[in-house]
């Protein structure tokens, strides 16, 4: 930890630092094969939505204690009652819960089902139950997730474009944020993963997290970049290089926090409660998360950078911090010590080493008075030459 800290420290102050932005087709290519990939699994594979956007039928058996072939037994009596129903999906939740989810049934059909499957697995008919799902509903629920995100996007433009004074800033910030959206979308496609309700709610949430964390980024670069058009020390690139440093590992700590509890319900989910709406919303929000720590750093300044550089200010900015350094004389050569003179631990010679305040020279004396140049070439002060002053010595108390 100690290293981590002296790490984020030495980036903080400029001591070290990860060429992030000079290294900017770097990410870009990484993200553009990360994108690439990520549209074949949408467009080639597909997204597997849940039953409330496609429409059908959900059975859910309770009290199963045989959990034995559990799939198979659950195909066999569905598709024997409604053979035109389509595929059946079974899964379990908890220990003692059987999820059957398949395409539409009729009212008659839904009701034999759950009867059958009571007797296939030794319950109650009472613990079997059927829910009939329209796909109205989830048109609905897709029509009003894109609504939520074309509100989003153009608030987040507008409040980005006005704070920060630029609107290429907010573009960075957007496409920083398309970048994550659509890659946790691919994920969900390449590895099949079923889009409920409850992902699309995390699919909204990650925006806000994303967003959230570039806006930090942003606030440093900002401040960064004010200072060097003030100083004309740093081009533009340099200073918004230096606020990604300072900022990387807050974000990567931020986002660490952030994870550890999304990862402990998504063991929860996976491992003991099984699929539902807690394993769908952490899921996208794990994803998300881990993704949007990304784009906050590698993807969001460098494009700002990008997006920037032909700027009128920016090359004049540039060209100023260019004269200035050629300007500049070169830093004079540090003086050799004399191997005679005893330092200190910063370097610096020892009062008693100095010369002009040796003990066998006299506090009168010409030298004294104009004051021996330092082991630095500086002058030193005459009244640093007598040493400390003798402080008067008082009895104790108890023997006055």
């Amino acid at each position: 930890m100690a290293s981590f800290a002296q790490l984020g420290n030495d980036l903080f102050t400029g001591k070290r630092s990860v060429a992030v932005v000079g290294r900017r087709n770097v990410w870009y290519g990484i993200a553009g094969i990360l994108l690439v990939v990520s549209f074949l699994g949408i467009f080639g594979r597909g997204l597997n939505f849940g039953i409330e956007f496609t429409g059908g039928t959900e059975l859910r058996v309770g009290g199963v204690s045989q959990m034995e072939d559990y799939e198979s037994r659950s195909d066999e009596v569905v598709s024997e009652i409604a053979p035109s129903s389509g595929e059946v999906a079974a899964t379990t939740i908890g220990t003692e819960t059987i999820r059957i989810q398949t395409g539409e049934m009729t009212p008659e059909q839904a009701n034999q089902s759950a009867a059958a499957l009571a007797e296939e697995f030794g319950v109650p008919g009472d613990n079997v139950t059927s829910s009939l799902v329209g796909p109205s509903w989830g048109d609905t629920v897709t029509t009003k997730a894109i609504q939520a995100l074309v509100v989003f996007l153009l608030l987040v433009t507008i409040v980005l474009a006005f704070y920060f004074r630029t609107l290429k800033m907010a573009v960075a910030a957007l496409v920083a944020l398309l970048h994550d959206v659509v890659f946790t979308v691919g994920i969900y496609a390449l590895v099949g993963i079923e889009i409920s309700p409850a992902s699309m709610i995390g699919f909204l949430t990650i925006l806000g997290y994303s967003i959230y964390d570039t806006i930090v980024v942003f606030d440093k670069v900002k401040e960064n970049t004010e200072h060097a058009f003030d100083t004309k020390r740093q081009t533009y690139a340099e200073a918004a290089n230096l606020a990604v440093n300072q900022t990387m590992i807050r974000s990567i700590n931020t986002s660490v926090v952030a994870l550890l509890p999304v990862a402990a319900i998504l063991v929860v989910g996976i491992f003991f409660i099984g699929p539902g709406t807690l394993l769908d919303l952490s899921t996208a929000l794990f994803i998300g998360i881990a993704v949007g720590t990304y784009s906050s750093i590698f993807i969001a300044t460098p494009l700002l950078v990008h997006l920037r550089q032909n700027e009128e200010e920016i090359k004049d900015l540039d060209k100023k911090v260019a004269r200035k350094r050629r300007l500049e004389p070169d830093p004079e050569p540090a003086v050799e010590a004399d191997p005679e003179v005893e330092v200190d631990e910063v370097g610096a010679p020892l009062a008693a080493n100095v010369a002009g305040t040796g003990a066998d020279e006299e506090a009168g004396s010409p030298a004294r008075a104009e004051g021996q140049p330092s082991t630095t070439g500086r002058q030193i002060h005459p009244m640093a030459q007598r040493g400390p002053r003798n402080q008067p010595r008082r009895a104790p108390r108890s023997r006055r």
